[in-house]
This record gives structure tokens, sequence and C-alpha cells, in this order.
């Protein structure tokens, strides 16, 4: 509740928090959204269709296992937009002192890394992001709570990034 005499912000208000400071926003690869559509795919589906072929096979409600495959397909379609908005909220700013790092549809999350409180930049990429085509770039700050990563970038972006970062982050932390 605002205190007395004073206006609620507005949803516009809030928003700005998160609003690009002058410069264009880089975003994920669609190679990550489609990496992680596929997930829900084959995680949903098997538990769905795992759970009605047991209903159907075991307890012969044939009737209720259509339902569970109908719930299983509605909760994909969910998930299907649900990753399509995410992905869309990812994004990275690279400035002259900091990066900064937002994502996040129904709880939206900004970091900024100031580069001289980096110690460490790690690409690492798991075997399905590999698949993909995809790597993850891992910032390590002095502050374990502003630890960042940035999911969903070609290969070709984090090695440039991971070297852009370095390189910023040790001539940022030599001036201390």
């Amino acid at each position: 509740m605002p205190a007395p005499g004073t206006s609620r912000p507005t949803a516009a208000a809030v928003d700005s928090l998160f609003a690009s400071p002058g410069d264009p926003w880089r975003r994920l690869s669609p190679n990550y959204r489609s990496m992680r559509r596929l997930t829900s795919v084959i995680g949903i589906g098997v538990i769905f269709l795992a759970g009605a072929l047991l209903v159907g096979l075991l307890a012969g409600v044939w009737w209720l296992a259509v339902v569970i495959v109908l719930v299983g397909l509605a909760i994909l379609i969910a998930r299907w937009i649900v990753v399509g908005r995410n992905w869309q909220s990812w994004g990275y700013l690279e400035r002259q002192e900091d990066l900064y790092l937002t994502h996040g549809v129904l709880f939206r999350t900004m970091i900024t890394v100031p580069y001289g409180r980096m110690q460490l930049v790690e690409v690492r990429s798991t075997p399905l992001q590999r698949w993909y085509g995809l790597a993850t770039v891992q910032l390590v700050t002095a502050s374990a709570s502003t630890d960042a990563a940035i999911p969903g970038l070609l290969p070709d972006e984090a090695a440039r990034l991971r070297d852009r970062l370095s390189e910023l982050g040790e001539a940022r932390a030599s001036g201390l």
C-alpha cells in the first residue's frame, strides 16, 4: 500500500525498469526455443501417454485414458506457448561498464553485472545443446548472488562473448 499522499506506480512505470537503456538487446537463438519445445513434447508426452496406457490397460477405463491424453495435450499446448514467450523475454546488452541480462515473462528479472566484478566466464554445452548447435555462457562474479547465465547462444557468439567479457573483466579488475 502506498504511503498517504503518494500514488501507486503504474505498470508502465514498473516496466520501464526493464526497458533498454537505449541500445538494442541481443536475443537468444531460435534453436533454443526449439530445443525447449522438444524437451516439453517428450517429457509431457511420455508422462501423459504412460498414464493413459496404465489406466486403459490395467483398469480398463478407456474413456479416462482418453481424458488423460486430452489433458496432456492441453498442457502441452500451454507449455508450447509459455516456452515461446519465455524465449522472447531473454536478452542481454553489453554496455561500456557492465552487462545487462533480462528474462522472465510473469516474474521479470534484470541483472546488471559490472565487468570488474567478473571472476570467471565459462562456456558450456550439454549433449542436447550441442545437437541444436547451442552453448551457455556462465558468469561467475565476486558475489554469489549475482552469478548469471546466458543460455541458447550459437557457439560463435558464445565464444565472442566469453572473450570480450574476459578481456573487459581483466581490464576493469586490474584497475582496482
